[in-house]
């Protein structure tokens, strides 16, 4: 996490894992709870939700009657859950509705915990991210955690996030950049760096006036799952290289001016010197730690971006997804993202009024 006794001062140059942006303060990010069964945050995972729901399957297959037949959980899609609960005969519904009951129970929990923390004090608003939020079922499990929070006269809304998941991720990049830096640009470089997928993609900016990027939406979008084919990180990062490089083409061939910036999404804790050291432990190869600079590695592979050699910026997953939804927080002051996926993400943020459009 974010150490909140630091003084919050905008940095005159692009840093990594920047605690003060143009538009906000990060206050906290990457914070891991623990209790007596280990980290709160696993509680809200996806991989949780798909345990509560193995469990009831296997309470279900003990009297015989388990609707999902063979099927390893795992391999039952999000989709396939959700038309269960429009479609699905009474059992099958009945199992979904029982598994997003427990887990909104445990989604409750874990906000409620967060809320207890020093710099999560004060939070207004949750936004609720990550894959399982682009679906009915998380949808559902959203709803029903605020109902249990507000019976405990808990003031906090939680919303689901406007932009896919899929898209936020790199949407929420453009917020890492000073407008100096966007000025006389159509669209920025992004990725967003999971456990199990890689995502590349040109961010449109969109900008009607000086700084507002209010408007910014992925114009292209390349991904690729990398945990089916278990790269190693130098096959990662080439891949990666290949896919900037191809949506670099694209913007070429569309006259699309990118600026010389690419922001990175990517899971743990980031330092200033763009660090990984702690929490990349799912990320294809060991990331974590003073022996590999990600910054670099990508750097030296990227080709040139209008005649400049590239700028990488890299910030937590959760903070560059939470980042997304700046344009939709004008109307509070304090504000989180929890992103539920493979784990759970977690950043806090304090708007900074009238920051953005200022050569940050």
């Amino acid at each position: 996490m974010q150490d909140s006794t630091e003084p919050a001062r905008p940095s005159a140059v692009l840093s990594h894992g920047g605690r003060v942006l143009p538009a906000v303060t990060v206050d906290t990010y990457n914070e891991e709870l623990r209790d007596e069964d280990g980290f709160v945050g696993d509680r809200a995972s996806g991989r949780a939700f798909r345990a509560i729901l193995e469990d009831w399957r296997d309470k279900l297959r003990a009297q015989g009657e388990d609707p999902f037949g063979d099927m390893p959980t795992r391999e039952i899609s999000k989709s396939k859950l959700d038309k269960v609960l429009a479609e699905g005969d009474p059992l099958a519904a009945g199992l979904v509705h029982t598994a997003v009951e427990e887990f909104a129970v445990e989604l409750a929990t874990v906000v409620r915990r967060f809320l207890r923390l020093k710099d999560w004090h004060g939070t207004e608003r949750i936004v609720i991210g990550g894959g399982l939020s682009a679906s009915h079922i998380g949808e559902l499990a959203m709803g029903r955690a605020a109902v249990l929070l507000a019976g405990e006269n808990i003031s906090v809304e939680l919303k689901t996030i406007s932009n896919h998941p899929d898209k936020a991720g790199l949407i929420g990049a453009v917020q890492l950049a000073p407008s100096w830096v966007l000025a006389g640009h159509d669209a920025i470089l992004a990725a967003d760096i999971g456990g199990t997928n890689i995502r590349v993609g040109i961010v449109d900016l969109k900008m009607k006036k000086k700084g507002d990027v209010s408007k910014a939406a992925v114009w292209k979008l390349l991904h690729w799952r990398h945990r089916d084919d278990e790269p190693t990180r130098d096959e990662a990062l080439t891949r990666m290289a290949e896919m900037a490089g191809e949506l670099i083409g694209l913007a070429a061939a569309e006259k699309l001016k990118l600026a010389p910036f690419v922001g990175i999404g990517c899971p743990g804790l980031i330092d200033e010197r763009g660090v990984i050291v702690t929490g990349g432990q799912n990320l294809p190869g060991n990331w974590e730690g003073e022996g590999f600079d990600l910054a670099h590695e990508l750097t030296h592979r990227l080709p040139r971006l209008e005649g400049h050699e590239p700028v990488v910026v890299i910030h937590n997953d959760a903070v560059v997804q939470g980042l997304s939804e700046v344009p939709n927080m004008t109307d509070v002051e304090r504000w989180g993202v929890l992103t539920v996926g493979t784990g759970l993400g977690n950043a806090r943020f304090t708007n900074r009024p009238d920051e953005r459009g200022k050569d940050s």
